[in-house]
Parts: structure tokens; C-alpha cells; sequence
């Protein structure tokens, strides 16, 4: 047992605890975590139609873009701006936030005992793009020497190390759309296990480019709405397919014992984590939802929570007919047919951020249960029977609750799962 200013900052089991004290992210709602929050809290969806490419020849006419989006304006030099992947850039812009928020001085830390786990899904791909193009029309020699080291996902997470001076564990999780979930709970881990104090942790996704809608589109996962209002509608009966977002959400993690020391804001507890496989197929969820009620399950039981404990469930939700459906499932499996635990997902707002989505959604989930509310499902409006749980279409206010889950699920069957606590000296 450890106290420090009347807190315990252990476990029971003696590991540490872990909490959050920064958060940053850039997303279709904006700059900024708080303009993130806004637009959930406001229901503002943040899809329009694609600017950034000719989307004539796209059944898909729409996503989620980073608006009026300027690395320069957004503080990143001219050789960052060039050299760099969007998303790594995206990483930056969240991390340096994040960073800031948490007031970390690296000048009276052990940069040996901090760490960065960040990841993207599928990482550059504008610059893949333009190689391929470059590689076909003007021959080998032509492909730019920093080809490789532009587009492989792991470069947010070296990036990162670079930028701050991290030390520590640097690593990159790589499980599609359960990406961002999986860094955080990894990055909670080596934390809670002892291997780290404190850890940058969350994932970035550029995923509006020409190929990965025409990938997404012909694999008939996005929907073909041209509609933004009745586009992204996660557990809606009208659900169609999911609408591509891009962005990055970064998170600090420290153990407990660490930020207290340091006086550090703490924001919220990062009290569970569970993560399981489908081994049921490449691109669908387990019908059942099987793997997901035992991820849930277990960073229920990590926190010493039972599901009658949860405040509410910031699901995956990314409004296609068959990931609804199975989560809806997976939570009543949990909770029981007669679940009235409230259930949001965000991507009403920014679409699906696929890497960047389970970073994003843990922000949202963390200031939830700190300020005791549950956001609303923006898009949502006539309930599916098939998907039987509580969406909310209003915001739920002076909401104290013990343990928020936060899901993520990605192609290949990963399932991801936060449990998330208000901070409780």
C-alpha cells in the first residue's frame, strides 16, 4: 500500500493505478479536445462533402475531413508539414495538446521510464498513393528516398519519442479500428505493471483519400448517402454503412503515484482493460458477440466492477447494420435482456476515425463519467429492433457514475475494451 495525500495509489492486487492527465485530439469537429467535446455534447455532426479530391468518379460523396485543415497554421514547420504523413501530423497536433494539458517537464523526469504506444490502422496512405502513381508514370528512380519511413504506421509513435524525448517503451499497435483502444490499454499496462510511470498513448488515421474509399466503398462498408444528417446513424434502423473520418486522439497516462507526486490535474482512472479475438472472420463481427461480452467482461472485472456498475457504454457503433447489431448483443449478453444501461456513439459527429476512433471515443468516455454526463447518439433517431438497447437522443446530465466502458472493434476480430472511472482519491 502506497498513500500519498490520503490516497491509496495502489491496486488491491499491489499494481499501480493509472490515470489520465492530458488529453488532445484534431478530429472533423476541430482543434482541440474541447471543440471534440462540443460537438458531441451539441449534436453536431461534422460530415460534408468530400473537398479534398474529385469525388465524381466515388459512389461516396461524402466524410469527415478535418476542416480548413493547415499544418503550418496549426504550429508544424515547413519540413514537418512536407515531410511528414498526415497522420503522423495528426499525432502531433493531438499529442502536443495533450502534452500540454498534462504539464509534463521532461527536464525533472526519467526519460527512461517514459513511453509512447501510439498507432494508426493503416498509416500514409496519400503518400502511398502518390508513390504508386510516381512509380508507374516516371519509373523507379523517382520514388522519393523517404518513401518508406513517410508511411509505415509505426512513425507516429517514433515521431512522438522524437518530438518529447520519450525513452521508454515506444511501440505501435496495430488492430484496425480497435488501434487507438488497444495503444491506450497496452500503454495502461506497462504502466500498471510497473514498467513505466507515465505514457503518450492514442492513434491517428488519414483515411480520406481516393483509395481507401474506393476500397471501403467496393467492400460495401461505407454508406452511399449523400445526406450528412442521414449519413453516419449508429443503431438507427436506417443505418447503411459507416462514413470515413480522419483525425487523432492522444492521451497521458501516469500511474497514480506518479501525477500525485508531480500535483498533477487528474482527470480521470483508467480502471480495466480487456481485449479478446472473434477468430470468426476477416471483415465481420461474431454474429453472437461472443468476444466482445468477454472483452467487456473482463475490464468489468480487472476494476472490481460488475455490469449493473456501468454508468454507460460509449459503444463502437459505427452505423453498419451487422457491427450494431452484434454490439447490441454483446451488451445485452453482458447485462441482460432487460439492459437499460445508456448507450452513445460519436461517430454521428466525425464519422468512423478507424485508428483514431478508440483514442477519440476514450476522451469523450473519460470527460463523461468526470463530469457526469452521457453524451447523446447524434444521427440517431428511429431505434431497430434487431438493436434492443438504450441509444440516448438527448444528453443524460448530473449522471454520477462508477465505470464507463469504452468498445472498439476492428477487421480481423480484434475487440478492445476501457474501463474508465472518475478520479476517486
Amino acid at each position: 500500500m502506497t498513500i500519498i495525500d490520503g490516497a491509496d495509489t495502489r491496486k488491491p492486487d499491489g499494481s499501480h493505478r493509472v490515470v489520465v492527465t492530458g488529453t488532445g485530439a484534431i478530429s472533423p469537429a476541430g482543434v482541440g479536445a474541447k471543440a471534440l467535446w462540443d460537438a458531441v455534447m451539441g449534436k453536431r455532426c461534422c460530415i460534408g462533402p468530400i473537398t479534398r479530391f474529385d469525388s465524381d468518379p466515388f459512389e461516396v460523396k461524402i466524410a469527415g475531413e478535418i476542416p480548413d485543415y493547415d499544418p503550418i497554421e496549426l504550429g508544424l514547420t515547413k519540413k514537418e508539414a512536407h515531410r511528414l504523413a498526415r497522420f503522423v501530423q495528426y499525432a502531433i497536433i493531438a499529442a502536443d495538446e495533450a502534452m500540454s494539458e498534462a504539464g509534463l517537464s521532461m527536464e525533472s523526469e526519467d526519460a527512461t521510464r517514459i513511453g509512447c504506444v501510439f498507432g494508426s490502422g493503416i498509416g500514409g496512405l496519400e503518400a502511398f498513393e502518390q508513390a504508386s502513381v510516381t512509380l508507374n508514370t516516371k519509373g523507379p528512380k523517382r520514388v522519393i528516398p523517404l518513401f518508406i519511413p513517410t508511411v509505415i504506421s509505426n512513425m507516429a509513435a517514433g515521431t512522438l519519442s522524437i518530438r518529447f524525448g520519450f525513452k521508454g517503451e515506444c511501440t505501435n499497435v496495430v488492430t484496425a479500428c480497435a488501434t487507438g483502444t488497444h495503444c491506450i490499454g497496452t500503454a495502461y499496462r506497462s504502466i500498471k505493471h510497473g514498467y513505466l510511470d507515465v505514457a503518450l498513448a492514442g492513434g491517428a488515421e488519414e483515411s480520406v483519400t481516393p483509395v481507401s474509399l474506393a476500397g471501403f466503398g467496393n467492400l460495401g462498408a461505407l454508406t452511399k448517402s449523400a445526406d450528412p444528417a442521414q449519413a453516419s446513424m449508429p443503431f438507427d434502423i436506417r443505418r447503411s454503412g459507416f462514413v470515413a473520418g480522419e483525425g487523432a486522439g492522444a492521451i497521458v497516462l501516469e500511474s497514480l503515484e506518479h501525477a500525485l507526486a508531480r500535483n498533477a490535474n487528474v482527470l480521470a482512472e483508467i480502471t480495466g482493460y480487456g481485449t479478446t479475438g472473434d477468430a470468426y472472420h476477416m471483415t465481420a463481427p461474431e454474429p453472437d458477440g461472443d468476444g466482445l461480452m468477454r472483452a467487456m467482461r473482463m475490464a468489468l472485472d480487472e476494476g472490481g466492477f460488475k455490469p449493473e456498475d456501468i454508468g454507460h457504454l460509449n459503444a463502437h457503433g459505427t452505423s453498419t447494420p451487422a457491427n450494431d447489431k452484434a454490439e447490441s448483443i454483446a451488451l445485452r449478453g453482458l447485462c441482460g435482456e432487460g439492459c437499460s444501461v445508456p448507450v452513445v456513439s460519436v461517430k454521428g459527429v466525425t464519422g468512423h476515425m478507424l485508428g483514431g476512433a478508440g483514442a477519440v471515443e476514450a476522451i469523450v468516455c473519460a470527460r463523461s463519467v468526470s463530469e457526469g454526463v452521457v453524451p447523446a447518439t447524434t444521427g440517431f433517431a428511429e431505434a431497430d429492433p434487431d438493436c434492443s438497447v438504450r441509444v440516448l437522443t438527448e444528453p443524460l446530465r448530473d449522471y454520477p457514475q462508477k465505470v464507463a466502458l469504452s468498445n472498439s472493434l476492428g477487421f480481423g476480430g480484434h475487440n478492445g475494451v476501457l474501463a474508465i472511472s472518475p478520479y476517486r482519491g
